[in-house]
């Protein structure tokens, strides 16, 4: 069985990114969401139309990698190329006392939480 990204020809990664094998910019972890500012325009490398025709709603980074079949830093060096063009915007989910209720708790909420469990 071929696995998206890892079995894929090096070649085909190294011409996707122009040789790069780090991104131009350090704001994309996995759980950073991507939306599109635009609609692709002809000519451009048919993974950067993919990621803004998908990222017409927010989207993960880590989905983004996912559905285009390629590792997470190949997907990273692309997004940071159309973030430099102005074509996404990227947003972190909020973590702080007034995010919404499905967000990521802080780390003091989930130390109160194991210690719980373990006294369990």
């Amino acid at each position: 069985m071929k696995r998206p990204g890892r079995d894929d020809d090096p070649d085909r990664l190294y011409t996707l990114t122009g040789g790069r094998s780090k991104p131009d910019s350090d704001s994309f972890d996995l759980v950073t969401l991507v939306v599109s500012e635009c609609a692709p325009t002809q000519g451009m490398q048919s993974e950067h139309v993919a990621i803004l025709d998908m990222c017409r709603a927010p989207t993960a980074v880590v989905e983004i990698a996912a559905e285009l079949g390629i590792p997470f830093g190949i997907a990273t060096i692309l997004l940071s190329d159309l973030l430099h063009a102005g074509k996404i915007t990227v947003r972190h989910p909020d973590v702080g006392p007034a995010a919404p209720w499905n967000s990521v708790p802080d780390s003091t909420t989930l130390e109160k939480v194991l210690v719980g469990l373990r006294n369990l």
